[in-house]
């Protein structure tokens, strides 16, 4: 019997993770940990613990104590955040991901999950329907780390045979927790801010056309490469995922289909410069060949479960 471990549980990710994996395995085999207190969808609905995804100690004794098999590791700092403190981000986001791959080989973990980003692209890199082998120079502290992980990631599983797997998310949207400091996030301020005020400031500028995925899309992803048997698996650095792309004017047009005053106008921000580095729309093909990944939510219906859900 599988024991699943989530680290950075309360996150954008984690919280329907870890609700999607209690529905699909049963709540007591999914340990939720975070290095907060525990989010309020998850009161109730499973084990949790206070856990520092730094602290190597304290995260192998849960491993031992619980008999976990899986790991999923969530923690770590984002796009945005990563650029007010480059030095931090590099040292969670590879501290973190570290630890866990020695910890796997010693305690001869069945699998973990770490996720990727489209932030390991770059300016060089061709911004439409980009590849997942291409030219690859992120520009952040974030796609960095994030790309030195899955170098990581396939050296471990090359070397010690660790089943490790990971897909490269693109901006996800979600109404059930809070973005997470990332570049996509005014993708998720938009709806909240189309309901409160019926006005939005964008950080972006108009024509910032960027990949986008509706959650449910992404946990689904996520669980069906987990559950895909291990000969499905061609790719041990990261699997590219794809939904959607539009730009924030387009997102805006969707939203006055509902809310027909709705207003939006434009201050660019930091953001935008990162933006700029990041592809408009991404091929996602190895994935669908390998282990049949299909989305099912485009920007039309992706709008409509955003605001129909946030009206309630």
């Amino acid at each position: 019997m599988e024991k699943i471990l989530i680290i950075g549980a309360c996150g954008q990710i984690g919280v329907e993770l870890t609700l999607a994996l209690r529905k699909a395995y049963s709540n007591q085999q999914v340990i939720a940990t975070d290095i907060r207190e525990e989010h309020e969808l998850l009161k109730g609905t499973g084990p949790y613990a206070i856990l520092n995804a730094m602290d190597a100690t304290a995260l192998l004794e849960i491993i031992r104590k619980e008999k976990i098999t899986q790991v999923y590791l969530l923690a770590a700092v984002l796009s945005a955040t990563g650029e007010k403190d480059p030095k931090r981000a590099w040292d969670i986001n590879m501290q973190s991901l570290m630890q866990l791959l020695d910890i796997g080989v010693q305690e001869k973990l069945h699998k973990i999950y770490w996720p990727s980003s489209i932030a390991v692209f770059g300016t060089s890199t061709p911004k439409q329907n980009t590849h997942q082998k291409t030219i690859i120079e992120p520009q952040t502290v974030y796609g960095i780390s994030k790309y030195a992980g899955e170098l990581w990631c396939q050296y471990y599983h090359d070397r010690w045979g660790l089943d490790v797997r990971s897909l490269r998310y693109p901006g996800l949207i979600s109404w059930k927790s809070a973005p997470g400091g990332g570049t996509t996030d005014y993708a998720i301020e938009i709806f909240h801010e189309a309901l409160r005020s019926g006005h939005y400031t964008c950080f972006l500028e108009k024509g910032a056309y960027l990949p986008m995925m509706y959650m449910d899309d992404a946990i689904r992803a996520t669980i069906e490469l987990m559950e895909s048997p291990v000969e499905k698996i061609k790719s041990r650095m990261s699997y590219n995922i794809s939904a959607m792309s539009f730009s924030p004017e387009e997102i805006a047009a969707e939203i006055r289909t509902h809310l027909p005053n709705f207003s939006i106008d434009y201050a660019p921000d930091f953001r935008q410069k990162i933006a700029e580095g990041w592809p408009q729309s991404i091929d996602d093909s190895a994935a669908k060949a390998d282990w049949g990944w299909k989305s099912e939510f485009d920007l039309k219906k992706m709008a409509n479960e955003m605001l129909t859900h946030l009206k309630s």
